[in-house]
Order: C-alpha cells, then structure tokens, then sequence
C-alpha cells in the first residue's frame, strides 16, 4: 500500500510518500511545497492545490493521512494549516481516495513510541525506520513521512481494506490503459 502522509501548513507543506506493508516500508518521495508570505493567501492556496494535485498524479497514492489540525494558541497559524487540510481533504474527496487524520502525539507515538518526544526523535526515527542514508529536512518532511508510516502502522484493519481497494484500481487502471 503506498500512503501520502501530508503535514498541512500555507508556509511549508511537508509531503511523504511510503509504501509497503507493516514493517517493511520504504520512502518513495519527500519535498516540502512553500509559499511566500508576502502573495495573496488565495494564490497561495491555489499553488499549495496544484502541487498537491501533482504529487496525487506522479505518486498516486493508496490513502492520505493528513495531520489534525492543533488549535495553539496562534489563531491565524490554525486557520491558514486549517485552509490547507481542507484542500487536502478535498482532493482525496475527488479522487475517491481514503483520507485520515492523525493527531500529532498519535504519530509521535506510532514513530517514536513516546506520544512526547520532540522533532528531532522523530526525525532520526523516521530515518531509522525507512532506513535512510541522511535525515529528512526540513523537519516538515519529516513529520509528513511520519504521517505516512503511522498510518502504515496505527491503522492495520484499515490499511488492510484500503490494499484491497488498491489493488481494485490498479486492476482496473491497467484495463482502462490496455
């Protein structure tokens, strides 16, 4: 199964793409989307969409897992990651594919085994555990590689259903091509 793990943010927007089954994942993609505080939130939204639409075309994931949005107590920062999410969310919607949010101890958790531990466990888990040669950076790359193995991990039933289906669309994508 190949999971697109998204860390929503209109600044920097962590993708991660991982595929496999249980333990035995492996990176396929990471990159961080950025957007300029100085344009027009809409553009940046719009730029944020169809870099998002691109990475849904050239990877195409089985299911998203997408972070939930934490309100802070910066109030514009959550509602601009909450701007983001909802274009993620609509974007599975379209594409008809499973999107699931974690919370950001559920994946800290799932990675690290401490639902506490700060950025840089989580990075040098990350690491460990798709075996990289170098860390993920920025620290949103990371995160959304994060997303994607927790989901790999935290959701088995889940992920158990969502191969199935995977495994009908490319079934039927292969008839459709041929």
């Amino acid at each position: 199964m190949r999971v697109l793990g998204v860390d929503p943010g209109l600044t920097r927007c962590g993708l991660g793409v991982v595929e496999g089954q249980s333990r035995a994942l492996r990176m396929v993609a990471v990159g961080v989307v950025r957007t300029s505080s100085e344009r027009d939130t809409g553009e940046r939204l719009v730029y944020v969409q169809d870099q998002l639409d691109a990475w849904l075309d050239r990877f195409e994931p089985d299911a998203i897992a997408l972070e939930r949005v934490y309100a802070a107590d910066h109030v514009p920062t959550v509602m601009t990651t909450a701007q983001v999410s909802g274009l993620v969310l609509l974007a599975g919607a379209r594409r008809g594919l499973p999107v699931t949010l974690h919370t950001p101890t559920e994946v800290k958790a799932a990675v690290s085994g401490s639902g506490r531990a700060d950025k840089a466990q989580i990075t040098t888990m990350v690491t460990r555990i798709l075996s990289l040669s170098e860390p993920p950076k920025p620290a949103d790359a990371a995160d959304a590689l994060a997303l994607a193995i927790c989901h790999q991990w935290r959701g088995a039933g889940t992920a158990r259903r969502e191969l199935a289906a995977a495994s009908e669309r490319a079934r039927l994508r292969a008839v459709a091509g041929s």
